[in-house]
């Protein structure tokens, strides 16, 4: 396995050699959001957290646990909806559009693929722009969510600041924010105004399946490439890494550009250790010139 070193400019040329010719899927995961703002769980910056993301099955059965989630959301959504896309959003865009990218299967919650102009996205987990209710289907945005969490703890949101600038509280992968419990404590979780039911964000949470039509689509989207390029993901999670786990049994060259090890360094024909930010712009400059990669001039 081809390796180039952690630089500060790397040289993505044999990079652009193997995907050369290529339709490309991409599996992009939270490393391709850290650039703008958005921390993940397992990257290189991920810092020590004092608690986990919120499970599904605890998500459902406790109000106490929905409370501790919505409060927090209530928090970091404001941060988190104002997040832009990053250089290496827009080179995938970028790519999607000379026809080397036919789709990117992201992770990713947040909807900066699509900010950045990709069009053929498919969310393996979800976006957390929306909110489904469990109990009738009902599906607003996150946006009205949080008006109604305002309106229905209005002094509570004076409380911390949350009309102002907000609280100092940290962000989280989640979109959501580190809350101490005693500003959980009076909190009110909003009940879906169809039915009255749970109202949940709509992504997959820990412990949740991803929606067998989500994955059919992936693998569709898959299938319809002869060159996989894994973004910013560790491959921990097993929704992510069963695609490598398929191209290296059908012989599909992988590409990996992340910060770090991943699951599937061993099987990749090519790993770049560096910034996203950093790869992605040089990447699509050499693949979408009208040269052949290994003769462009790449720009510093």
């Amino acid at each position: 396995m081809l390796k180039t070193n952690s630089i500060a400019v790397p040289d993505v040329r044999p990079l652009a050699e193997a995907l050369h010719g290529r339709r490309v899927v991409v599996l992009a995961g939270a490393g391709c959001s850290t650039e703008s703002g958005i921390p993940d769980y397992r990257g290189n910056g991920a810092r020590k957290r004092s608690r986990p993301p919120i499970q599904y099955q605890e998500f459902v059965r406790s109000a106490e646990g929905r409370a501790r989630y919505w409060a927090r959301s209530a928090v970091g959504w404001p941060r988190f909806a104002a997040a832009q896309p990053n250089d290496g959003h827009r080179a995938l865009a970028r790519l999607e559009e000379a026809g080397v990218v036919c789709g990117v299967i992201t992770q990713n919650v947040d909807g900066l693929h699509q900010a950045a102009g990709s069009r053929a996205v498919l969310e393996l987990h979800g976006s957390l722009a929306f909110v489904c209710c469990l109990g009738c289907g009902a599906r607003i945005t996150r946006d009205e969510m949080q008006r109604r969490i305002l309106e229905e703890n209005v002094e509570w949101a004076a409380a911390i600041g949350l009309h102002g600038d907000g609280p100092a509280v940290a962000s989280a992968p989640d979109g959501d924010a580190e809350l101490p419990p005693e500003l959980v404590a009076r909190f009110r979780v909003p009940d879906c105004a169809e039915c009255g039911g749970i109202l949940k964000p709509d992504v997959v949470l820990f412990g949740e399946n991803v929606p067998r039509e989500r994955v059919a689509a992936a693998w569709a989207m898959f299938d319809a490439a002869n060159a996989l390029l894994v973004c910013g993901s560790s491959l921990t999670v097993y929704s992510g890494r069963r695609f490598t786990h398929r191209a290296a049994q059908t012989g599909m060259p992988i590409a990996i550009v992340n910060e770090g090890p991943t699951r599937a360094d061993e099987v990749a024909c090519i790993k770049v250790d560096a910034r996203l930010g950093h790869v992605l712009p040089r990447l699509a400059h050499a693949l979408t010139a009208s040269t052949a990669p290994h003769d462009v001039v790449l720009r510093a």
